[in-house]
């Protein structure tokens, strides 16, 4: 009886192991015939949709009267970095910062008033134009980019790359002002100044700083006689 009951449990095991066998052969060939997907690709790619506040406030407006006479654009790299020093595995970030900026200068129109232009003999025109003046400094954020940055096991500073993108702003402006951006912008105004005032048909333009003060034409009286006054 023992024995019968040791071949049944033998039997038994070897069912078992059969049924196992032949449940991984089955299982090897449907996905064989089945590709696996990959969580990831179930995913959809859904691209970001904006809801923009149906309320608009209109803080101004105003009236312009600019005339951009220069433009620049530069490239200019720029290293930013915190959390520096001992600590600087744990906190530290640094990033690599390629900026493209635009910096326009020109005059003001609007400045100009009666009293800074005045019509002389022969066709001449007193002018005093108004300083050139920066109207736009800004980064291109399309081309503006973070080139590299390594930041330490704390993460990232989020501040970093704003400093970064101004730092930028501040020293195109400063490139472009020691090339001679205003001083490029004042004698672009004036050629356009005078090409406009010598289209309406006057001779000259003489740009003054200080407006010349114009004699007075004595018209003597009928009957009357001008006696010169002494000199002492």
């Amino acid at each position: 009886m023992e024995k019968a009951i040791r071949i049944l449990v033998l039997v038994g095991l070897v069912a078992i192991v059969g049924l196992g066998v032949w449940m991984l052969i089955q299982v090897d060939r449907t996905t064989s015939k089945i590709d696996i997907v990959n969580p990831e690709n179930l995913r959809p790619q859904v691209t970001p949709t904006i809801y923009p506040s149906s309320l608009t406030v209109i803080e101004g407006v105003q009236s312009l009267s600019r005339l951009e006479t220069a433009s620049y654009h530069i490239e200019k790299v720029i290293t930013a970095e915190s959390g520096q020093g001992p600590l600087g595995f744990l906190f530290g970030d640094k990033l690599l910062l390629i900026a493209y900026g635009e910096v326009i200068a020109g005059v003001d129109l609007s400045e100009i008033g009666p009293a800074d232009i005045m019509t002389g003999e022969g066709g001449v025109v007193y002018l005093r134009p108004p300083s050139p003046e920066v109207f736009i400094n800004t980064l291109d954020n399309q081309r503006t980019y973070v080139y590299d940055r390594r930041t330490g096991a704390a993460g990232m500073n989020p501040q970093l790359e704003t400093a970064a993108r101004q730092e930028a702003e501040r020293l195109i402006l400063q490139a472009a002002l020691e090339d001679g951006l205003l001083d490029t912008a004042e004698q672009n105004a004036r050629n356009v100044l005078k090409s406009f005032i010598l289209g309406l048909g006057f001779e000259h333009v003489i740009f003054v700083q200080e407006m010349p003060t114009p004699t007075p034409t004595l018209t003597p009286t009928p009957g009357a006689t001008l006696t010169p006054t002494p000199t002492s």
